[in-house]
């Protein structure tokens, strides 16, 4: 990237807002998730570390660490390296207006770095796991 240009941070990720109350999208999106065969096994509570380590306040806001065991199998006998960029975060955070942003960073821009084929099947299959995980929190 070059310097001072903006990378467009929508693209990072699939994203939805919801009409849910932030634990109950944390919930929600958990769910969902162990639903297309991942699990959770990181959370950042970015509220609670901020204010402990910088003593400031944040809404609250999570950051998920999530994982499909068979498809970072894949995905790490293809590309070792891609361990640096798992777990697939996911992010949940209150807008402070009654709803609630869920967002799951895609798997395609992971592909992207990538010439290799399997690992661009990989990233497909994931993608497709995680937009309807998405598609759930409607």
């Amino acid at each position: 990237m070059q310097r001072g240009k903006r990378m467009d941070m929508q693209h990072l990720g699939l994203s939805r807002t919801v009409s849910l109350a932030y634990a109950e999208a944390i919930e929600a999106v958990t769910a969902a998730l162990k639903e297309e065969g991942f699990g959770i096994l990181t959370e950042v509570d970015v509220k609670a570390t901020l204010k402990k380590k910088t003593d400031v306040d944040f809404r609250p806001y999570v950051i998920l660490g999530a994982c499909n065991p068979a498809l970072a199998h894949r995905a790490l006998q293809t590309e070792p390296q891609l361990g640096l960029l798992l777990p697939c975060n996911a992010i949940v955070y209150d807008n402070e207006d009654g709803t609630t942003t869920v967002s799951i960073m895609d798997p395609m821009l992971m592909a992207s770095m990538s010439d290799d084929a399997e690992l661009h099947a990989v990233a497909v299959e994931a993608n497709a796991k995680l937009q309807r995980v998405i598609a759930k929190l409607a």
